[in-house]
Parts: structure tokens; C-alpha cells; sequence
């Protein structure tokens, strides 16, 4: 036996049992998946950064796609959605730029 409680994708209970296990699972209060989210939030950024870190660019964007499903599941709960995440990201880009040209602010004065 392995204990988890931690979030885990909707087919994830379905493919343990696929392999002859049995997944204990329950749904979340929408309290105890906000913070499901913050904690899953954590644990796919610390996976990113080590993949970053060690440049394995395939890995690394294994976990930003899963950091973007993660995104796109805190939109719904904030009752959005991606589109509206792009729609905001575009409006920062216009108004503020983007990191393209790798700009260190080192001070003002």
C-alpha cells in the first residue's frame, strides 16, 4: 500500500485499476481543491526547475504542459478559463512587453 492524498488527474484512479490495483479516491469540497491546486501548483514547479535546471528540454515541457492543465483548472475555479488567461497575457504583452529581449533590471536611480 502506498499513500498519496495528493491531486491526481481524472484517469489516473481508472489506469491504476487498469494494472490490477485498487486506487482509493474521493472528490473534493471546492475548498479542499483549491488547496489540492496549490499543493499540486508546487509540486509541478519543483519538477519544471529541475528539468530546466538540468536542460532536458523534452521533460521540462512535460511539466509545463502539466503546470498549464493546472492553470487552466484554478481558471475554471475562479470561474474562467484559459481563453481569458491568453486574452489577459496579450494585454501584458502589449503594455508591458514580454521576456524576449532577456532584460536584467539591475537598479534604478
Amino acid at each position: 500500500m502506498t499513500i498519496y492524498n495528493k491531486l491526481v488527474r481524472d484517469r489516473i484512479p481508472e489506469i491504476i485499476e487498469g494494472r490490477g490495483e485498487t486506487a482509493v479516491h474521493r472528490a473534493l469540497s471546492d475548498n479542499e481543491f483549491r488547496a489540492a491546486l496549490l499543493s499540486k501548483f508546487d509540486e509541478e514547479l519543483a519538477e519544471f526547475k529541475k528539468e530546466f535546471e538540468g536542460q532536458d528540454a523534452n521533460a521540462a515541457l512535460e511539466e509545463l504542459a502539466d503546470i498549464s492543465e493546472l492553470v487552466d483548472a484554478a481558471a475554471t475555479v475562479l470561474g474562467s478559463g484559459f481563453g481569458e488567461i491568453m486574452r489577459l497575457k496579450s494585454e501584458k504583452a502589449a503594455a508591458r512587453g514580454g521576456f524576449a529581449r532577456r532584460i536584467l533590471l539591475v537598479e534604478t536611480k
